[in-house]
């Protein structure tokens, strides 16, 4: 702040020094003046200009020091009181810059949460004819296209559960109810969601649950599920997917293995950022790179931790630990 305070002032120490310069050029070229004198008023001069800068340095900077330490946001309460008109004037354009902002982000938030309120309420009324044509579909007589149409309205399915949870995510600490839940129940009602889909593959699932019961909330559990099983089966064209859960130490552990394409070491650390898809496949354009980062936020807001481990060529292993028990002591949603 010194540093800056001396930049800003530097015309004032420039006319100081510039005055005295002057003084001393008439001494040296007017003889009759006395040098000693003229020093000695040199040597108060700049006594006084040195106090005089200490002083206004402490009483100017005092307002700008405020500015710059306080945090960046709309909150303006920790600004000491302007005194000199300048100040005011930088005082008066930020306090209504701030109103303005204010205005402008509540504004914007009363029309996102209107938005979102209008797609919740669009995906369940899509979710009415979708269930209706589920039933349609069930009731034909051709295998083939009954398969295909299953195939196909699934896509949509998960494409609309993708989108109603996601909306929901900002909001899941108010929708989290967190007891001991059954791993067997949701494990099996995630793969009969996507048998349609395993079934046009010629896929199957190798289930091995040693551990059965874990603490966390079962409908988002099953929404992590759904996206990890997705992701699987839409990158393994042949052979089964392996779901085991098993107990390491104290914590229970439950992972997903496939025998697909695998995940090249460059993609690896960024398979859960938002709308990452892959650098190798990067002009599939069915991919949306929303899975396995919707996923990993919902984890982490169970404390679930996902481990991935993967190869080019031989698959993908993802691995949920669960947290213990006293982990969801500060969690409100605890029951």
């Amino acid at each position: 702040m010194i540093g800056t305070y001396l930049r800003e002032r530097l015309s004032w120490i420039l006319l100081f020094f510039a005055t005295q310069f002057l003084i001393l050029f008439i001494v040296f070229i007017d003889s009759s003046i006395p040098v000693g004198s003229v020093l000695y008023i040199h040597l108060l001069s700049f006594l006084l200009f040195a106090i005089f800068l200490t002083v206004r340095y402490h009483k100017e900077t005092k307002f700008y020091r405020s500015l710059a330490d306080r945090e960046y946001n709309l909150d303006i309460t920790g600004i000491i009181q302007a005194e000199s008109p300048f100040e005011k004037l930088v005082e008066e354009t930020i306090t209504e810059q701030t109103a303005l902002l204010k205005r402008e982000a509540a504004q914007n938030f009363i029309l996102l949460e209107q938005e979102k309120d209008d797609l919740l309420a669009w995906i369940h009324e899509v979710k009415t004819p979708l269930t209706a044509l589920k039933l349609m579909i069930d009731r034909l007589d051709d295998e083939t296209m009954k398969k295909q149409m299953t195939y196909e309205w699934l896509r949509v399915h998960l494409l609309l559960d993708q989108q109603l949870h996601k909306k929901r995510l900002p909001f899941m600490q108010n929708d989290l109810y967190i007891e001991k839940t059954e791993l067997e129940p949701i494990v099996f009602e995630e793969i009969q969601t996507l048998r349609a889909w395993c079934m046009q593959k010629g896929l199957g699932f190798h289930i091995d649950l040693h551990e059965e019961e874990v603490y966390t909330d079962a409908k988002w559990l099953g929404f992590i599920l759904r996206q990890i099983l997705s992701n699987a089966i839409k990158y393994t064209e042949q052979g089964d997917i392996i779901v085991r859960s098993e107990r390491k130490g104290d914590q229970h552990i439950l992972q997903v293995q496939d025998f697909g394409k695998g995940i090249s070491a460059k993609d690896l650390p960024r398979i859960f950022d938002k709308g990452f898809t892959s650098t190798e496949q990067h002009q599939n354009s069915a991919a949306t790179g929303m899975g396995l980062y919707l996923a990993k936020k919902a984890a982490d807001s169970l404390l679930i931790h996902i481990d991935v481990t993967s190869a080019r060529g031989s698959g993908t292993t993802l691995t949920l630990t669960f947290p213990k028990k006293n982990d969801f002591v500060d969690m409100k949603a605890l029951h």
